[in-house]
């Protein structure tokens, strides 16, 4: 057994990276409520499976896994520090946060972190499973391509990894539409597959590019299957919050905040949080939406 300790930019808080949105509940994620443990099954740049589990640790996470070499120690801190997003630095936001009632607990739960996989690969994948269907349905999707095409943890083979773009490259859009069930998503995913698996795209690189945001949007909208919630959704994922992901939520609350629940448009979400600019996505994603938790 090895256990690893990573430091985090403070403030940080554990349990709100988890919760920062949906992609906990999607495979081969897994989180126990009771004993707030982070699981997943992360498969290796040399193959090897391994099942991750982390915990908040004093001024950072705690990494339990397997016995591990020097350059394994080294991948999995580089990894659970993209997936945590452990030296992302807010103190911007916080500055303009605390002059807004409506996002005056964002600093003091330490949110801004939003959960991401291990490759953005993977998280194109999940927002596209997103787009156009329920919730239900994206978990569904997730986990059965997980399951079809995932490497099996060795010891526990109903656990399995991401798909390799490779693996998923070999197999058809007829497979992933009709037996995989994704439905019109299935050429999307594919292609991009296929893409990944060639070298002719490097969604990794995307992480690391200093590029201007309209210049990353464009480069992610160039993917098939990204409209703007999904490339807006990938740029929150990236750290960048200057647009704003749309979608029926976004119209429900905005429209419950501002404009009496009356029907309301694209235009109206974006005119809501304008002023926040470069901060729009954060100050959007972490509002106090009174009317959501009257709904909860």
């Amino acid at each position: 057994m090895t256990t690893l300790t990573i430091s985090a930019r403070q403030p940080f808080s554990f349990l709100s990276v988890v919760n920062s949105h949906g992609w906990v509940q999607l495979a081969p994620f897994n989180f126990d409520k009771g004993t707030e443990t982070l699981t997943y099954i992360l498969r290796l740049s040399s193959g090897r499976v391994l099942d991750l589990i982390l915990l908040a640790a004093p001024g950072g996470v705690r990494v339990e896994t397997d016995d591990l070499g020097p350059a394994e120690e080294d991948e999995i801190s580089r990894t659970v520090a993209w997936m945590l997003a452990l030296d992302q630095d807010f103190s911007a936001f916080y500055a303009e946060a605390r002059k807004e009632p409506k996002l005056a607990h964002v600093e003091a739960k330490a949110q801004g972190r939003v959960l991401r996989s291990p490759t953005l690969f993977e998280d194109v994948v999940k927002t596209i499973l997103t787009t156009n269907t329920l919730w239900a349905a994206t978990k569904r999707m997730t986990a059965n391509l997980v399951e079809q095409f995932g490497d099996p943890l060795p010891g526990d083979p109903d656990r399995k990894a991401f798909p390799t773009p490779e693996r998923l490259a070999a197999s058809t859009p007829e497979a992933l539409k009709n037996g995989t069930r994704v439905g019109y998503r299935a050429p999307y995913v594919h292609e991009l597959a296929v893409r990944v698996a060639s070298g002719e795209l490097d969604l990794e690189a995307l992480k690391g590019f200093d590029l201007p945001t309209p210049e990353l949007r464009k480069r992610l909208l160039a993917i098939k299957g990204v409209g703007a919630y999904a490339a807006a959704n990938l740029l929150m994922i990236l750290g960048r919050y200057d647009f704003l992901p749309v979608d029926s939520w976004a119209l429900k609350v905005v429209s419950h905040e501002w404009h009496d629940g009356q029907p309301i448009g694209k235009a109206e979400v974006e005119s809501a949080f304008e002023r926040w600019g470069a901060f729009k996505g954060l100050a959007y994603w972490f509002w106090d939406w009174a009317y959501f938790h009257q709904e909860k």
